[in-house]
C-alpha cells in the first residue's frame, strides 16, 4: 500500500473501530513514521470531497462514508497480490490451515468477524508472508483460490485476532470483481456506515 493509504487506514481505524472524530496532523505523522507533507497530500483530497474539516488545531472527520469510497477508488488490490494459488480443499479447510501470523481479510475476515456470511464465497484473501503461505500451498493449476496480499506494519498493527481492520476489509471487497463481493460489502455497510 502507498504512504497515503496508511493515513487513510488509520484515520478510518480510529473513527470506525474507536470512535475517534479529531486529529492532528503532527499526529498522524508521528504514529505512522511519515512526513507531515505525506499525511497533508493524503488530506487534501478528502477535504476537497467535504470528508473531513481542518482547522488551526487539526481536523475532524465529516463524513466517514466519503473518505472510505475515495480510498476504494484509490486502491489498486491487484498491485498488492504477491501469491495465489488454486488450492483442492473447501474455503473454510483452507482457512484454517493457513499459518498462525496471516491477517483475514474480504470474505473470511467479514465471517470470522461477525460469524456470519451474506453469500457464499470461493477465495480466500489474506495479509501474509507469501513465501510462508507457499511452503504450505504450492502452485498449482487452476481458477486462484487462496490469494496473498502483501502484509505492510501498519496492518499487522491496526489487525485484531488475525482479521483486518473494518475499513480495509471494505475497501478490499469494494475492490473485487466477484457479484456476492457486493453481497458482503452492503452487510458490512450497515454494519460501519450507520
Amino acid at each position: 500500500m502507498k504512504k497515503t493509504e496508511y493515513v487513510y487506514l488509520k484515520l478510518l481505524c480510529d473513527a470506525i473501530e474507536e470512535k475517534k472524530a479529531r486529529f492532528t496532523q503532527l499526529g498522524l505523522s508521528k504514529e505512522l513514521g511519515i512526513s507531515i507533507s505525506t499525511v497533508n497530500n493524503a488530506l487534501k483530497p478528502l477535504e476537497r470531497i467535504g470528508g473531513i474539516n481542518i482547522a488551526k488545531r487539526g481536523f475532524s472527520i465529516r463524513d466517514i462514508e466519503k473518505i472510505i469510497i475515495y480510498w476504494a477508488t484509490k486502491r489498486n488490490l491487484e498491485k498488492n497480490i504477491s501469491y495465489k494459488t488454486y488450492v483442492s480443499m473447501p474455503i473454510q479447510n483452507i482457512e484454517k490451515s493457513l499459518p498462525a501470523n496471516i491477517i483475514y481479510t474480504a470474505y473470511s475476515a467479514y465471517r470470522l468477524k461477525f460469524n456470519d456470511a451474506p453469500a457464499d464465497y470461493s477465495e480466500v484473501i489474506v495479509y501474509a508472508d507469501a513465501e510462508e503461505v507457499k511452503s504450505r500451498f504450492p502452485l498449482k493449476k487452476g481458477h486462484p483460490n487462496l490469494i496473498v496480499l502483501k502484509k505492510g506494519r501498519e496492518i499487522e498493527r491496526l489487525s485484531k485476532n488475525n482479521i483486518a481492520p473494518l475499513a480495509l476489509v471494505y475497501v478490499d471487497l469494494w475492490n473485487l470483481g466477484t457479484w456476492y463481493a457486493k453481497e458482503f460489502l452492503k452487510a458490512l455497510e450497515r454494519r460501519i456506515l450507520k
